[in-house]
């Protein structure tokens, strides 16, 4: 009988572990039907499930198929974008709109291809991004996206869609009212702030319809990342509560956190109360019911915030008690914190500090992302985290910024030293980008060197992107790649980047501290690599695309020449020169208006329509509009303004423009007048128009992309 039972645990095992890999098999061959329909019967996959632990994946050719192996869904997918991008030269962008161009026939795998990871976990998004990318997208965006990641080989997205209606029901628990929880939250677009404890209740009420709609729309996203071998992040408590709760408990030890960039104070309760444990409890509780976990959470108690004590032994305390607090309720949780707050105060976050607070965890149940890694390794000044496996992490964007940054050459470099030097508590590469508006390239090439165990030739590999990107071998676009990589994307990403055309108008430097229209290159080698892609013309959308953004940028950078143009004028008092100055950089915001115009990923009309898309009230639709258009320039705060500036068709003509027009006229007129510019009157006027645009215009820009950007750009070159 025992033999028998044994029998039966085995085959009964066998079953489980087949089931297991057709689900995820069949997972894969349904994205293969989403992206390249026509050929998805000619691949193959198989999981297999060797000793080793290391992710892999083999692409070899079976007859008439391809056959591609690996141990689990996201290696198969991997795998399978290998093959797409290296045999049959197909290119699949992050962008949902963007065409995807297939050959023929789909080539024949001449010998066996083999490729293990580097790093076990590929980390995605930044909290951010939830708010300067994704706030309005629907599932068809958000289908595209996972699909990118798995072609990516991205394990780890961070997943924090949602969950505002598991707090709904948390603060309901602890006696809160409807309005009074939807009025502490902010607008849709502002969330991700809210989340990390920097602001409460701007822009709210939130819409009762909203929690509803995210709730399902997150169960979706789970439910494909997790058939795509992913583990999702979802959140935890990290101490942040509402006021009501510092009212309702005014014995529990809860300080104030702030304020931050000018909004007021939050609320943190310090872990080592009971209460702390309660709300762990209740949260964890009751998200695991609506949507499951994968026992890793995103939490940080002090983003950008100064903790209630600098004391090692209090900061030790906290991070000890809050991983408590969260191993109670789930025995097998990790932990998983940004790096972000030892880079922003890193004064104050001294070597001890940290130690003190991370060690406090169980090694191993803390997961740190080295966030910034591109402009400071936080892991070489803190002996690897103290032994604390962790994610270098490339960020490369901030608030949607459109500029051209990134060194690729440089990041090879970075990531081959860390993954020589570091350890073994170097577990993983991610990208905390806080948006997708620009440089695809380098999130691209961050995600191909997990397969590279001996590191990628970035001269090959950004003429291997140029041919992917546009189709084809192309000497010119090869050229123009080339002198792009060695010569433009040199800089590395800051906060506030942008051309001064975006900048609050000033004679000299720039009007905000969020707008820093930097960059070290000659605007001379970005024209020539443009006029490069212009000799060999496409209508491919990433083409478009490019010279799209290409162009923008190049006006943006002419555009300050034009502007000190104006100030020189401006000081010799001669206001003809003053009109000339003014009427080319009319003609330059025109110009970069019309180009952008032809694609959908410049449009803030599109911005604005997918958020009025989830209104289901007129009332509700005016709502998501002017959190959308707050976002993009007031922000919210006096100490944000711009930041999250960006070179779209429509902000170009109905914000920036217009702006800049007032500037020049009012300059000018003083002029006319004999008298001195009155900055401040000038300023406080603009401002009452700032907020005006922001929360109550109604002006209609495009939706949708129109024209050929290379026909423009032909015709703004010979102009200018």
């Amino acid at each position: 009988m025992r033999k028998i039972s044994l029998y039966v645990a085995f085959l009964s095992c066998l079953i489980l572990i087949s089931c297991s890999g057709n689900k995820e098999e069949q997972a894969v061959k349904a994205l293969a039907k989403r992206i390249i329909p026509e050929f998805a019967g000619d691949f193959k996959f198989d999981i297999q499930t060797p000793e080793a632990e290391e992710d892999f994946f083999t692409i070899e050719q079976k007859g008439q198929k391809i056959l591609i192996t690996g141990n689990n869904a996201n290696s198969l997918a991997a795998g399978l974008n290998y093959y797409l991008q290296n045999y049959a030269n197909v290119y699949i962008s992050w962008y949902e709109d963007d065409d995807i161009v297939l050959p023929e026939i789909m080539p024949t795998v001449t010998e066996k291809i083999e490729k293990k990871a580097v790093v076990k976990d590929r980390f995605f998004f930044n909290y951010c991004t939830y708010g300067y990318t994704m706030p309005w997208w629907q599932w068809d965006e958000w289908e595209h996206c996972i699909d990118w990641m798995a072609l990516n080989g991205i394990n780890m997205p961070l997943a924090i869609t949602g969950q505002e209606s598991v707090w709904y029901e948390v603060w309901k628990e602890f006696g809160m009212t409807d309005e009074e929880i939807r009025s502490y939250f902010t607008g849709p677009a502002h969330l991700p702030w809210h989340r990390m404890a920097n602001v409460d209740s701007f822009d709210g009420p939130l819409p009762k319809s909203w929690l509803e709609g995210q709730t399902a729309l997150q169960k979706k996203i789970l439910k494909r990342e997790r058939a795509l071998s992913m583990t999702p992040v979802l959140p935890a408590f990290a101490g942040h509560v509402p006021q009501y709760i510092h009212d309702k408990f005014p014995d529990a030890d809860i300080k104030t956190l702030g304020p931050w960039c000018g909004f007021d104070v939050t609320y943190f309760l310090n872990s080592q109360e009971p209460l702390f444990s309660e709300i762990q409890k209740s949260f964890i509780e009751k998200q695991t019911e609506l949507f499951g976990t994968d026992h890793v959470y995103g939490f940080d108690p002090f983003n950008e915030m100064t903790p209630p004590s600098w004391e090692n032994d209090y900061l030790a305390t906290v991070s000890e008690n809050i991983y408590a607090s969260l191993q109670s309720v789930d025995t097998d949780a990790t932990w998983l914190q940004m790096g972000w707050l030892f880079f922003n105060q890193r004064r104050n976050w001294t070597k001890e500090r940290i130690q003190s607070y991370l060690t406090a965890v169980p090694q191993d149940k803390l997961i740190m992302l080295d966030y910034f890694c591109e402009r400071i390794e936080i892991w070489r000044n803190t002996d690897a985290f103290f032994g604390q496996p962790f994610v270098w992490c490339y960020l490369g964007n901030f608030g949607g910024n459109t500029m051209l940054v990134g060194d690729i050459p440089v990041l090879e470099k970075k990531l081959t030293a860390a993954l020589n030097e570091a350890g073994d508590n170097f577990v993983g590469i991610g990208s905390t980008l806080e948006s997708f508006d620009n440089s695809p390239q380098i999130f691209e090439y961050l995600f191909d060197r997990v397969w590279e165990q001996e590191g990628i030739n970035t001269d090959a590999w950004i003429e291997k992107w140029a041919e992917l990107r546009y189709g084809g071998k192309n000497e010119y676009a090869t050229e123009a790649w080339r002198l792009l990589n060695d010569s433009i994307y040199k800089d590395w990403s800051n906060y506030g980047l942008g051309t001064q055309l975006n900048a609050r108008p000033t004679l000299e430097g720039h009007g905000t501290y969020y707008t820093k229209p930097y960059y070290s290159y000659s605007n001379d080698n970005l024209r020539t690599a443009i006029e490069l892609l212009l000799k060999e013309p496409s209508l491919r959308q990433t083409y478009q695309y490019d010279i799209a953004n290409l162009m923008s940028i190049y006006l943006g950078n002419y555009f300050l020449d034009v502007r000190n143009d104006f100030t020189v004028a401006y000081k010799n008092k001669d206001i003809e020169a003053m009109k000339t100055a003014v009427d080319k950089a009319m003609e330059i915001f025109d110009a970069t208006d019309d180009i952008l115009a032809t694609n959908d990923n410049f449009l803030l009309g599109k911005w604005i329509k997918d958020a009025r898309e989830w209104g289901e009230t007129e009332e509700e639709k005016d709502y998501y509009e002017k959190n959308a258009r707050t976002l993009l320039t007031v922000w919210g705060g006096p100490v944000l303004n711009d930041y999250a500036n960006r070179t779209w068709n429509g902000l170009v003509s109905g914000y920036y423009k217009q702006r800049w027009t007032k500037f020049f006229d009012a300059v000018t007129q003083s002029v006319e007048n004999g008298t001195e510019f009155d900055d401040k009157s000038f300023y406080a006027d603009l401002g009452v128009w700032e907020q005006q645009w922001s929360t109550a215009d109604t002006m209609q820009y495009p939706s949708e992309g129109e024209g050929n950007a290379a026909e423009i750009a032909v015709r703004i070159l010979k102009n200018l």
